[in-house]
């Protein structure tokens, strides 16, 4: 059996085979390839069984020695194909190598021949290539523009030819079949060709149609000229056809603009607006573009709304002491829509026009002369039905806020966007804000509307000061009373002002409720003359004057952006003139004369002087110098441009602050006057046996004699009110005055009484009271000085001969005696003081006064 199965072996294993493509892959390598093959060959001597063989390379080499001859073969053949494909090339490039040379030599033929034909035509004389080039460059530009001539030539030729065709079919057949046709054909060349031989037609009909057009251009009346009427007759009106198709035209063009409008498409509206200017100017379609704007739709069909300002903010805009409320609210919505569209509408404009600065031009004087014009008329109306004031504050709002529409837009461009506006548009807008508010600021007609507010205001504000002070008893007869007219003069034309403004039939319900408001005045008072007035309502307020300067300054800032630059130094010198009567001449001066009156009836009074009129010069002076700074700071410094006027309003100025400063200091001197007369007369009481006691206990007990303590009393008094009047270097002047005139009354007084040496005391204790009382007045220091000189008085009475032996010896000169505030005593009121003591004719004595 067993060699039955091994004699079924061969003798020879069979070698694998293997094909050209296993050689051909792309993932053969030849490591792999020789690992596979001893693999392959141990497999299968493992697999004869456990007998273990030597290893058989027979099959393995046929398997080699056959793909070595596959290997030779293909590589013969390889080679065969390469050298066939190597000639094959180099024919190739052989072929293309004689092709190339040949085109070149081609193009250099062509070169060479354009070159000798450019020679030929411009320079047939000269060979350089340089020349010939400029001369190629000169021929052909000459060409061209004897083309470009030709060409206009031929077009004027064809466009007289059709003109005169067109000019023999409407004169002979009163046609225009040949315009017409170019006018249905559409399209904007044939519109803008359709409107220039409609307008050169119209020439010829007013050179060779004169009888249309009304002329007889060597006509006879009758139209007939040489016999020849048939001719006549039979000639149409060329005038009224043509207008007829110019106005066909025109309204087509117009039609076509409306529907590009309302499609947006910017490029075919400006084809016909630059037609139809090339035809009339452009008036029309610029109408048609501003007239049936939208915006001028919706506001005509609002222009009869209300204000719409409520009555509250009315009120607030006729109130004096309240913040203007701005701009009417109707007002600024318009002015704000007017901006966004003015903005919006430009882009537009500039897209749509070939002149567009000339159609926005138009499109704005179209806003401002109908809509905001409109308007502002409403607004202002209004407002003047409510107060003067409420007018006048309306009106500088709403010129405020036009203003800045105005530098809004100019700031914006417009047309121009994002640069600023063309020269043109800036006067535009500037010219059109002007015209609207000319009829209300011409002339004088803003000042005055200025001045008469004011007028109304001070004059309703001093109408019950007015009323207390045309009450009060006036001086009889005298030089005060002369000096006092003019002021009272003013003061009852104010009153009589207010009270027949109040009874005006054309005063409205808002500004009569704000003038009894601001005089204090009740409604329901029929006799508005005969109210009563108390006693503080005649006195001057600072809080009063503040009121009308705040009312003057609010005016002037309204007439520095209303009126004319030019116009402004008139216009502040007559706020100045209101300024100074009524807060200068009524106000304060009818106060001061008023002080001075009772001052100057105080001067010979019997009974204590009452100083009760010193308070009021106090707020005289702050009022009056509040009225100089605000005029000197203000009002000057705006009329600095009109030296003229400006001198006018420093003189006036001065003169108002002269006067009152005047009034002001005769009051203080008049109180002077008072106070010296009174303490003289208080001196004149003092008894004879005052100064010679006979019990000393009383004199120890008693303090001052009764006349001493009547003055300081009264002094103290005067010191109290003459501190409410002035201060400062104002009140050392007055007291150091007013101090020296008692110092020397009390020398004067004590010259005159026998004093013995206990009445001395009396003397040195009254001369203390008295030289205290004064020293709680600011003095300057002379003066001081010189009542501290009183106090040597007391000592000349107490003390011995030797003591005044000695003080006689520090005498002052004689011609010291002049000097009121000497500080030292001279001889002879030495001498004075010495002989009214009773021991003076005592031997010391004597010899004292014998040594002077």
């Amino acid at each position: 059996m067993e060699r039955t199965g091994s004699g079924s072996r061969a003798l020879f294993p069979k070698a694998p085979s293997f094909t050209i493509d296993d050689f051909s892959s792309k993932d053969f390598i030849v490591r792999d390839f020789v690992d596979d093959l001893a693999e392959s060959a141990l497999s299968s001597n493992r697999r004869s069984g456990p007998a273990q063989q030597a290893f058989d390379p027979k099959p393995l080499i046929r398997t080699f020695e056959n793909a070595l001859q596959g290997l030779s073969s293909l590589s013969e053949e390889l080679q065969a194909r390469e050298s066939d494909l190597l000639s094959q090339v180099r024919r190739a490039e052989t072929q293309h190598d004689q092709t190339v040379d040949t085109l070149g030599r081609k193009l250099e033929q062509s070169i060479d021949q354009f070159e000798a034909l450019d020679l030929t035509l411009n320079n047939p004389n000269e060979n350089d290539r340089v020349s010939r080039g400029e001369g190629g460059g000169n021929i052909a530009v000459q060409i061209g523009e004897k083309l470009e001539e030709l060409d206009r030539k031929r077009r004027r030729a064809q466009d007289a030819n059709f003109l005169v065709q067109c000019w023999l079919q409407v004169s002979e057949f009163g046609e225009l079949t040949l315009l017409q046709g170019i006018q249905l054909n559409g399209g904007s060349e044939n519109k803008v060709r359709c409107a220039v031989i409609a307008h050169q037609l119209m020439k010829i009909s007013q050179r060779l149609d004169p009888i249309a057009w009304g002329q007889s251009n060597g006509l006879h009346r009758n139209g007939a000229t040489n016999g020849n009427t048939d001719m006549v007759e039979r000639r149409h009106n060329t005038r009224e056809i043509l207008e007829k198709f110019c106005e066909t035209l025109e309204q087509d063009l117009l039609k076509q603009f409306n529907n590009s409008y309302r499609k947006q498409n910017f490029d075919d509206m400006k084809e016909c607006a630059k037609v139809l200017y090339d035809f009339n100017g452009g008036a029309s379609v610029i109408a048609v573009f501003v007239n049936q704007h939208q915006f001028f739709i919706d506001r005509d069909q609002l222009i009869t709304d209300e204000v719409t300002m409520d009555g509250e903010t009315w009120d607030q805009l006729a109130d004096p002491d309240s913040e203007p409320p701005g701009v009417e609210p109707s007002l600024q919505s318009l002015i704000d829509e007017v901006k966004i569209v003015m903005q919006e509408e430009s882009f537009i404009i500039k897209r749509a026009f070939p002149y567009y600065e000339t159609v926005l031009v138009k499109f704005i004087q179209r806003v401002f002369q109908q809509s905001i014009q409109q308007r502002l008329e409403m607004v202002l109306e209004k407002a003047n039905t409510i107060s003067s004031l409420a007018f006048l504050r309306s009106l500088h709002s709403s010129r405020s806020y036009i203003g800045a529409l105005v530098e809004d837009l100019k700031a914006h461009g417009l047309t121009e966007h994002p640069e600023p506006c063309s020269p043109q548009i800036s006067q535009t807008l500037d010219q059109q804000m002007e015209e609207l508010f000319i009829p209300y600021i011409v002339g004088n007609s803003y000042i005055e509307r200025e001045k008469k507010s004011l007028e109304e205001l001070f004059n309703s504000l001093l109408f019950k000061y007015n009323i207390y002070h045309s009450r009060r008893k006036k001086a009889p007869t005298g030089f005060m009373a002369s000096l006092a007219q003019q002021t009272n003069q003013l003061m009852a034309s104010a009153k009589d002002a207010y009270l027949e403004r109040l009874e005006s039939s054309d005063l409205t319900p808002t500004q009569k409720a704000m003038m009894l408001r601001v005089a204090g005045v009740q409604e329901t008072d029929k006799n508005k003359n005969e109210i009563e007035v108390s006693e503080s309502e005649g006195v001057l307020s600072t809080a009063t004057a503040k009121r009308m300067l705040t009312w003057l300054a609010e005016s002037v800032r309204r007439t520095l952006e209303l009126g004319s630059q030019s116009d402004t130094p008139k216009d502040v010198a007559i706020l100045l003139n209101l300024l100074l009567t009524n807060m200068g001449q009524v106000y304060v001066e009818t106060a001061l004369e008023a002080a001075l009156e009772k001052a100057t009836s105080q001067e010979n009074v019997k009974t204590e002087p009452d100083l009760s009129y010193l308070p009021s010069v106090r707020p005289a002076v702050t009022i009056s110098s509040m009225m100089n700074r605000f005029t000197n700071t203000v009002l000057i410094r705006l009329a600095e441009s009109n030296t003229t006027v400006r001198r006018s309003m420093e003189a006036q100025a001065k003169m108002g602050i002269e006067s009152i400063e005047k009034k002001a200091g005769s009051i203080m001197k008049s109180t002077v006057d008072v106070i010296v007369n009174w303490v003289s007369k208080s001196l004149a009481t003092q008894k004879k046996l005052d100064f010679l006691p006979k019990d000393e206990l009383s004199i120890i007990e008693s303090l001052q004699t009764p006349t001493c303590t009547q003055i300081c009393l009264f002094l103290s008094k005067c010191t109290r009110l003459i501190s409410q009047a002035v201060d400062g270097a104002n009140l050392e002047v007055f007291s150091s005055e007013l101090a020296l005139e008692i110092q020397h009354l009390l020398f004067e007084h004590f010259k005159k009484f026998k004093v013995n040496a206990t009445g001395g005391l009396m003397v040195t204790k009254d001369i203390a009271k008295y030289v205290a009382t004064l020293k709680e007045w600011p003095l300057s220091k002379d003066v001081e000085a010189a009542v501290e000189l009183l106090t040597e008085i007391g000592y000349l009475f107490i003390i011995g001969p030797e003591a005044l032996r000695e003080r006689s010896r520090n005498l002052a000169a004689t011609g010291a005696a002049s000097s009121v505030a000497a500080k030292k005593l001279v001889k002879a009121d030495f001498k004075a003081f010495i002989q009214s003591r009773d021991d003076a004719r005592s031997i010391g004595v004597q010899s004292v006064l014998s040594s002077l």
